[in-house]
């Protein structure tokens, strides 16, 4: 079956947003749970925000890949510049995250696949197209945060020139889905 490559639209929003919580860990509905109102399913959180324009956390920054019409993955990423005047962190799930940034990178905050889509190359095609973006934005490199947990997507980076640049340990949440360290990798 042919996979193709091709920019996300609005309409996406809803599997981008299911495909990000594959990636996450958790993280993403722990972030909907806090902008979630009374009784809102999570996931119509997270669609709700990547149906948004011009913001970094939108379908016009993700890659889809599609076969025979369905959405079997998505890439989500966006060029971290560095901010001259960060806000102090205040939430104690993400703060540990907040210098976990390679500035003038492109950060790849999702690359996800359907389970049975796994292991075809397709993680390879998203990030050569991750990296023709980067070199178009004219930045030095591609960041991500992966998990200690998460030991075969580490050896998939690694193969592919990232290495660790820094770390941080993963504070506990009942929606946190992971343990231990996280890292912060980059390819120049």
């Amino acid at each position: 079956m042919t996979v193709k490559f091709r920019p996300a639209r609005c309409t996406d929003a809803r599997d981008i947003a299911r495909l990000f919580q594959i990636s996450s860990e958790g993280a993403s509905d722990y972030i909907w749970s806090q902008l979630a109102q009374p009784g809102e399913d999570l996931l119509d959180v997270g669609e709700r925000r990547y149906a948004r324009d011009d913001v970094d956390f939108s379908w016009q920054n993700c890659l889809i890949a599609e076969a025979e019409g369905c959405v079997v993955g998505m890439m989500h990423s966006y060029a971290m510049r560095e901010d001259p005047e960060p806000a102090p962190p205040t939430d104690p799930v993400l703060a540990p995250y907040a210098d976990m940034e390679v500035a003038d990178s492109l950060y790849i905050s999702s690359l996800a696949l359907h389970e049975g889509w796994r292991n075809q190359g397709l993680g390879v095609q998203f990030l050569q197209h991750a990296q023709k973006r980067a070199d178009q934005l004219a930045l030095k490199g591609l960041s991500l945060i992966d998990y200690s947990a998460n030991t075969g997507a580490r050896r998939f980076y690694e193969r592919h020139g990232f290495g660790i640049v820094k770390t941080c340990q993963v504070a506990p949440h009942p929606l946190i889905r992971v343990t231990g360290e996280a890292y912060l990798m980059y390819r120049a």
